[in-house]
């Protein structure tokens, strides 16, 4: 179990980390996610123990993790960080990178463990080849499977598919958290991609400008993400006011609402009176840009609407 308690953290003189508390539980797989320069990356780099905490304290299965000033190596035993860099030794073999950290004493099992990871992250086919020839994404999965060869209690990754293209990453993204979970691997993962939140998470944890701002059940925060903030991390988002869309009664107040694209419906009685300025094909469907009251909304159509074309909408 991790647990982490009123952590802060400073580059220089900008807090970048203000006050976290949080924790994981083991088999969890959970994710971060935020806007770029909230804190993601620089929380698992506290979690793994190379930066010293300004205030605060992590526990990883109750021992206290301890940043550079009190290890001479950086790190924490059974845990594993993959960063955004790679970091695989280039004039070596594919092959020769995943087991670089496996004992040669028994050189039939390590083979089968390097052989067994190659083929989850589909790099089979080039083991014999030297990383510096490998493209971003293929260096990407290597340095994924590396991390994996010792079978870590605790994985760490951020944003570990982000130079995958998109055939690859859906395959290895399904390989390798079904695979965590066989296992019973914890994992965290700092990402972009919402997909990896709602698909493969059993709590996200929203961050904004280096505090949490939601934590809880992946799916709960998608239906009720409460901020457009949190709302808008998960794909385009409309904010509109009750009585956009409701006739409002005498008792009721105008509060604002969070309505995703899908939530719209073309409807000729709808209340919600738009122009079509924009389609965007998104293969099952078109994502709609109109006007709005100057401002841009976003709604889903099974087929295009030709530019300019009043439509009235309704809540699905």
């Amino acid at each position: 179990m991790l647990v982490a308690q009123n952590i802060t953290f400073t580059y220089i003189e900008k807090a970048v980390i203000k006050g976290l508390n949080f924790s994981v539980q083991k088999g969890q797989n959970v994710a971060i996610i935020g806007e770029s320069g909230c804190g993601k990356s620089t929380l698992l780099k506290l979690i793994y123990g190379l930066y010293n905490l300004d205030s605060g304290q992590i526990f990883y299965n109750d021992a206290e993790v301890l940043g550079p000033s009190h290890n001479l190596i950086p790190g924490v035993e059974n845990m594993k960080y993959l960063a955004q860099d790679f970091d695989l030794m280039p004039y070596i073999t594919v092959e020769e990178n995943v087991g670089k950290y496996l004992s040669n004493i028994y050189p039939e099992q390590k083979k089968e463990r390097v052989d067994e990871l190659l083929a989850m992250v589909e790099m089979t086919e080039f083991a014999q080849v030297k990383a510096k020839y490998l493209s971003g994404g293929q260096q990407q999965r290597v340095a994924l499977a590396r991390v994996l060869a010792l079978e870590p209690d605790l994985l760490l990754l951020d944003e570990p598919f982000s130079q995958i293209d998109a055939f690859r990453k859906n395959a290895l993204r399904r390989n390798l958290f079904r695979y965590l979970k066989h296992k019973g691997i914890t994992c965290i993962i700092a990402t972009h991609d919402s997909t990896d939140a709602l698909s493969f998470s059993d709590e996200t944890i929203v961050m904004q400008k280096g505090e949490i701002v939601r934590q809880g059940d992946s799916k709960e925060i998608y239906h009720n993400p409460q901020t457009k903030y949190v709302a808008s991390l998960f794909g385009e988002v409309n904010e509109l006011l009750h009585s956009d869309l409701f006739d409002l009664e005498e008792k009721d107040t105008d509060a604002a609402i969070l309505v995703y694209p899908h939530q719209l419906q073309l409807d000729l009685e709808g209340k919600l009176a738009v122009t079509v300025k924009q389609c965007l094909f998104k293969g099952s469907h078109y994502l709609i840009v109109a006007a709005y009251q100057k401002k841009p909304l976003f709604f889903d159509c099974p087929f295009e609407i030709e530019h300019n074309t009043d439509v009235r909408l309704s809540l699905l």
